[in-house]
């Protein structure tokens, strides 16, 4: 179902956004992060459920596992160069009534990542070996690891399309099309774990493998669904077009667009696979611990990250329409939302940390670690839900390169120099290296404040009513 926008409301989103509840600009947020946040509930839970699950085989799987998800999330940014651009793009030329344009650059995208996603599903399934032993996995923890690597980073390519489908959906306001999508593909994926690691059914009790090939069934099954949707509402003919005459002045905005905002994230995949590795050295115990806690406290930040799309769509709208001082009031809205919500999350996570540890884990140094962690998280969250939020609504108002300086500098900075030096050399362990995560959250959150508030990101946009 489309939800309309409201295009010729005033510009000031303070007088009909924050003081009447009937605001039109609120109800599209609130249209919007409904979904998002249950589809992105959902995509957690689905990477979620192979390692909650892998929990009842052994701590050992857990933390193979782990490691070897975040190396193929690592490589999911190469799609992101794309679909960040196709996002932002989307969103401007709907806002400035420019369709054509619009189905040219879903056209672009959807050939460029195929390209990219069967490149990057070769490469993770015939190097998973020297991959993971480069990140530190030996013995049988390494064997657990690539088994699960090479199956499910051989089809590494459906999730490129998949992510490819579910932003243009989103851009289009029809979020709750993916939502239902990934809704299915998890029962799926939660009836086939069941199946294939503990051999329910007659079927074979497969452990590692058996997660690995229901995540990668579920993945094909959500990028059919999703093509067929896409087709039905967005884009019902493909524009073969672009293949006989490539539309290069498109493919330059989406890679001026995608290249700087996906090396913000990969900046930071980078910086998280860097403090893997450092952690691996502390023990199977630290790793494990990580490893719960990331899985444990994704669920904390994830109606920042739902409200973060959402604005960024409606801002993105909001830009292309020539709308600036709307976009601006609406960032700062949103802001205050997620960080108010994201707070009391992480506050009720850490009260329940001890009852949520000990059903994941039996061993007291896990569980230990695990509730100090959940602890300090309350203290970070008090700059993550910042950071999130203006890293998206920077992108979509086509402020790209901002949110990749301030990350390239203050994360490998605070969060890796300063994990290293407080976790390794001082011999803090883990717990320091959380203390030095928490402090660079807070850092980048009050720069990107700071690039708000002076509003130097306006009329850095793509497109304008004129162009229409």
């Amino acid at each position: 179902m489309a939800i309309s926008i409201p295009f010729s409301l005033p510009a000031s989103f303070s007088r009909l956004g924050t003081r009447r509840r009937n605001s039109p600009l609120r109800h599209e947020l609130v249209a919007l992060t409904i979904p998002i946040l249950i589809e992105t509930l959902l995509i957690m839970t689905l990477g979620a459920v192979d390692t909650f699950m892998l929990s009842r085989h052994s701590d050992a799987s857990v933390a193979a596992v782990g490691l070897a998800n975040q190396m193929i999330t690592f490589t999911f940014i190469i799609f992101e160069v794309i679909n960040l651009g196709t996002s932002v793009l989307c969103s401007q030329y709907l806002g400035a009534g420019l369709r054509d344009r619009m189905i040219t650059v879903v056209g672009v995208s959807i050939v460029v990542n195929l390209i990219f996603g069967v490149a990057v599903s070769a490469c993770l399934a015939f190097f998973a070996t020297p991959i993971l032993s480069m990140l530190g996995l030996r013995d049988a923890m390494l064997l657990e690891g690539v088994s699960y690597m090479e199956i499910v980073g051989a089809f590494a390519f459906f999730q490129a399309l998949q992510l490819t489908m579910s932003a243009v959906l989103r851009s289009n306001n029809r979020p709750i099309l993916p939502m239902m999508v990934i809704l299915v593909v998890n029962l799926l994926n939660i009836l086939g774990n069941y199946t294939l690691i503990f051999g329910a059914f007659g079927a074979p009790a497969l452990g590692v493998r058996g997660a690995a090939i229901s995540t990668s069934f579920c993945r094909l099954v959500a990028m059919v669904i999703l093509t067929v949707m896409l087709v039905r509402t967005v884009m019902p003919r493909f524009p073969w077009h672009i293949l006989r005459r490539w539309p290069g002045h498109e493919f330059r905005n989406l890679m001026k667009i995608g290249l700087p905002s996906a090396g913000e994230q990969m900046s930071y995949s980078c910086s998280q696979l860097v403090i893997a590795f450092v952690i691996t050295s502390l023990g199977m115990e630290a790793l494990a611990t990580r490893t719960y806690c990331v899985n444990i406290i994704m669920y904390v930040y994830l109606f920042s990250i739902a409200i973060s799309h959402a604005g960024a769509i409606s801002i993105g709208h909001l830009v292309g329409a020539s709308k600036w001082n709307a976009s601006y009031l609406m960032g700062r809205y949103v802001m205050k939302v997620a960080l108010g919500w994201t707070l009391a999350f992480s506050l009720c996570i850490a009260i329940a940390g001890t009852t949520i540890m000990t059903t994941l884990t039996e061993n007291p140094e896990i569980i230990a670690l695990g509730v100090a962690i959940l602890w300090i998280d309350v203290v970070l969250e008090m700059g993550r839900p910042v950071n999130i939020l203006y890293v998206n609504v920077l992108q979509a108002a086509g402020d790209v390169n901002y949110p990749f300086y301030v990350g390239l500098v203050w994360m490998w900075l605070i969060a890796v120099g300063g994990a290293y030096l407080f976790g390794i050399t001082f011999g803090f362990g883990i717990l320091g290296m959380w203390w030095m995560f928490a402090l660079d959250e807070h850092v980048r959150a009050w720069a990107f404040i700071r690039r708000w508030e002076s509003r130097r990101w306006q009329h850095r946009g793509f497109a304008s009513p004129a162009e229409a």
